[in-house]
């Protein structure tokens, strides 16, 4: 317990410190997340390496207790565990360092996920039975792989989804790990303590420069390795418990980013959307759209990531009796939930207009691999511009600019009369290279008056493959080609911007 409790303030204390250090290199490096986003809450670009900071503050923290203290070597056990669950997270979050530098494809990010959990489950820490209350526990058998790659990469993934306001993946992260190291301690798990008390502390000095406004995020660097660690920490603990319900703890404390995804997978696949591309409607979005400010909404799931984890602790204790009685209780209280948050409100009448809604994403969708295609196989700025017009007309856009911005370079691109009155302007901001800065702005003049959700999603998409290609094409700002597009002139003065029409 001592160990734990030195592990935790040397990773307090060394998260605060490395926390601005990484952010300092985050800036010149450019590795921003653009704040030009319908989803994004903060509305600027921040430093998005701050999971960085996490890892090295655990790994140091926990090397220094083991350098001072023997009875944290002790502790730490010998066998396979003990290298493969290290090297685990190492793999997860360079995959994650990966991601917030270069962008990864879902099929990567799963792949490793993936051959991180067999490996879990090769070293002997897996889902091998399942406890109940009605006799011996059922072994799971060839079951057991499965379901122990699913449990992690769907922690991992659940982390990274809940991932969306300033602070909060962070506490419920620290939540999580404060129960499961109470529950450690409960079992006499000295390894799983130390190793969540030295997580904790530093994602709490991460904490620090996280809460709003946050001037760094986490990005997938942190939220993949936390995500890993709560996964295996669960893991372990749901081993050395006797409980009648014990796989049910670690689902019960890890309800609100669990509740979350799934919520996300099913909405997704009622749009026609893919199960894994971004949205707006998280819980956290919900609670915005009920009128909470950022900082309420982000108490508001602590609050709840709280007594959900007040709960597994009952459960991790309780007879079958009152692990009935808890769960029925929190069955109910879920209900109210979702009903409050809207996620309830479909109607039988709806189903013609879901299904309508399905058809036309799908379309889309069809539509923005076709230009990402384009995008991708551009060779000149002159196609990238045609692949862009090509979208906006698809999408009914009467006009459409590009700026791009590096360095001293800045040359706008456009079609269609950008000063029309009633026009409905929509931008969106991409960054490529360590100092480019674009932004595509395109405009309707079909009297809406806002985006749709799908629609939004799809620009955004549109401006990450805009920026990749950017990226690939201008290279470093010196470089920057001369930016020509057929029926395209800049600007005649700074302060009149008149463009002809593409045709």
């Amino acid at each position: 317990m001592r160990s734990a409790g030195l592990a935790f303030v040397c990773a307090v204390l060394t998260g605060a410190v490395l926390t601005p250090i990484v952010r300092a290199v985050a800036l010149r490096r450019g590795a921003l997340d653009d704040g030009l986003s319908a989803r994004k809450i903060h509305g600027k670009p921040v430093p998005r390496l701050g999971g960085i900071a996490i890892v090295l503050a655990c790994v140091l923290a926990l090397a220094i207790i083991a350098a001072l203290r023997e009875e944290a070597r002790r502790g730490l056990e010998p066998g396979w565990q003990a290298l493969a669950l290290p090297a685990g997270g190492f793999a997860i979050a360079a995959l994650g360092i990966f991601d917030d530098l270069r962008g990864a494809t879902a099929r990567s990010k799963f792949a490793v996920q993936f051959v991180v959990g067999a490996g879990v489950y090769g070293v002997g820490l897996g889902i091998d039975a399942v406890a109940t209350p009605f006799g011996a526990p059922i072994q799971l058998g060839l079951l057991g792989l499965p379901l122990t790659v699913l449990w992690i990469s769907g922690v991992i993934n659940a982390l990274n989804l809940v991932d969306g306001l300033d602070g909060l993946a962070g506490g419920v992260a620290f939540i999580a790990l404060a129960v499961t190291f109470a529950i450690a301690a409960d079992h006499g798990d000295a390894p799983t303590m130390l190793l969540t008390a030295a997580v904790a502390g530093a994602v709490l000095g991460f904490l620090v420069f996280n809460f709003h406004p946050a001037s760094i995020f986490m990005g997938d660097t942190g939220s993949l390795f936390l995500g890993f660690v709560l996964a295996t920490a669960a893991l372990r603990v749901n081993r050395a418990s006797s409980s009648a319900v014990a796989l049910l703890v670690p689902l019960v404390l890890l309800g609100v980013p669990i509740a979350d995804t799934l919520l996300a997978i099913v909405r997704r696949a009622v749009r026609g959307a893919p199960l894994f591309s971004a949205d707006r409607g998280h819980i956290h979005h919900r609670l915005l759209d009920r009128g909470l400010t950022q900082g309420r909404a982000v108490l508001a799931i602590y609050g709840a990531s709280g007594l959900l984890g007040a709960a597994a602790l009952v459960l991790a204790r309780a007879t079958p009796a009152r692990s009935a009685l808890m769960l029925g209780a929190l069955v109910i209280a879920a209900f109210v939930a979702l009903r409050w948050l809207g996620y309830l409100d479909v109607r039988l009448g709806d189903l013609p207009r879901l299904l309508d809604e399905r058809r036309r994403n799908v379309g889309r969708r069809a539509l923005l691999r076709g230009v990402a295609s384009g995008l991708h196989r551009a060779r000149s700025v002159r196609d990238l511009w045609s692949a862009v017009c090509a979208a906006a007309r698809a999408l009914g856009a009467a006009t459409v600019e590009l700026r791009l911005c590096g360095g001293a370079a800045f040359r706008p691109l456009a079609f269609g009369d950008l000063a029309a009155p009633g026009l409905f302007r929509a931008r969106f901001g991409a960054t490529c290279g360590r100092n480019g800065r674009a932004t595509l702005e395109l405009g309707w003049d079909d009297g809406r008056s806002s985006l749709g959700p799908e629609e939004t999603l799809l620009l955004e998409q549109l401006a990450a493959q805009l920026a990749r290609a950017l990226s690939r094409l201008l290279g470093t700002p010196a470089a920057s080609p001369p930016l020509e597009a057929p029926g395209v002139r800049e600007a005649d003065a700074p302060g009149r911007r008149v463009f002809a029409p593409v045709r």
